[in-house]
């Protein structure tokens, strides 16, 4: 099968709306389960499903040969940065609101600008850093410094689990814009979903009885470390609507990379934030408290300013006109 156009924006912005739509569904599904079975599980359900129909997909795209690589270490060392970036995120929304917890993660755009200044040697000029320093603002008063730690209803380190799971994303992505990914979408999906389950067998083998986690543990402690137990009935379609979600997301967000640039994409990835409002009321019943809705308007205005400003940047360096950052 030959390669898919690139730059083809209208089809790109599809899947990326797509893939942020199982993302919402993948979030609050794992929210959902984690007051019953542990994070390993979960994910070794998902992803085994996964990787099946990204298989599927890597047949579909061209056969088997394309899951050849000259580069496995970077597929790991991508895998790694997914993986923790991900378990981290999933540990917090254990105990924090859905809508809470996902705009803390979309802090991962203004890091991938501020690592890209040492990693990649780009330069980012006072606009920019201005629009970095306001969504960080929004961060600090997400996390309220200024309330007791009992009052928060989670504690100071699971606060910090989404700002954990986003500055791994942003090396992730800064990995990819280093490297640059010649693989098809289906690939990248089947190298995540295969290192998801090796993380996860490997917590099955060193914790999957429960032996490091009691009742008086926290929230996010037994959704990480409780042991494994055979899924209700009723949570059995939930499973597998995570694995279909799974090969979902790691295709859709993969295309989209593929088919149109970042600057085109990335701003579209700021529909999941109501997203998360929306499933965390309608599910959960959670109604963002003003700091969140504060820290939310910082962060995504910050955000959208720095896939703007990059954007016109580019178009001006495409027409032979500097810009200043």
């Amino acid at each position: 099968m030959t390669s898919l156009p690139q730059n083809r924006a209208g089809l790109a912005i599809l899947f990326i709306l797509i893939g942020m739509l199982a993302i919402s569904f993948n979030d609050m599904f794992i929210k959902q389960l984690a007051g019953g079975y542990p994070l390993h599980e979960i994910v070794f359900a998902r992803s085994a499903l996964g990787i099946l129909i990204s298989l599927l997909l890597v047949k579909w795209e061209g056969g088997f040969h394309l899951l050849k690589t000259d580069q496995l270490g970077l597929h790991v060392l991508r895998g790694i940065m997914i993986v923790v970036s991900n378990m981290a995120f999933f540990v917090a929304l254990a105990a924090l609101p859905l809508a809470e917890a996902t705009a803390l993660f979309f802090v991962a755009p203004l890091f991938i600008t501020l690592l890209s200044i040492p990693l990649l040697g780009e330069k980012v000029g006072v606009l920019r850093l201005s629009a970095v320093a306001v969504g960080f603002v929004g961060v600090i008063i997400m996390q309220r410094p200024w309330v007791n730690a009992d009052a928060l209803g989670a504690s100071r380190v699971v606060l910090m689990l989404p700002i954990i799971a986003a500055i791994t994303y942003a090396l992730n992505q800064l990995m990819t814009r280093k490297l640059g990914v010649k693989a098809k979408a289906s690939v990248l999906s089947v190298y995540i979903q295969a290192m998801f389950i090796v993380v996860s067998v490997g917590f099955y083998a060193g914790a999957g009885d429960g032996r490091f986690v009691g009742p008086e543990a926290s929230a996010s402690m037994q959704f990480l470390l409780r042991a494994w137990i055979w899924p209700q009935p009723d949570d059995v379609w939930v499973f597998v609507a995570l694995g279909v979600n799974s090969a979902l997301i790691g295709y859709c967000l993969s295309q989209a990379y593929r088919l149109g640039d970042a600057a085109t994409v990335a701003p579209f990835e700021y529909s999941l934030l109501p997203m998360a409002v929306f499933w965390g009321f309608v599910i959960f019943g959670e109604v963002p408290a003003w700091e969140v809705w504060l820290g939310i308007a910082l962060i995504l205005s910050a955000g959208l300013f720095v896939f703007l400003r990059e954007r016109a940047k580019a178009k001006s360096i495409t027409r032979g006109h500097g810009v200043r950052r």
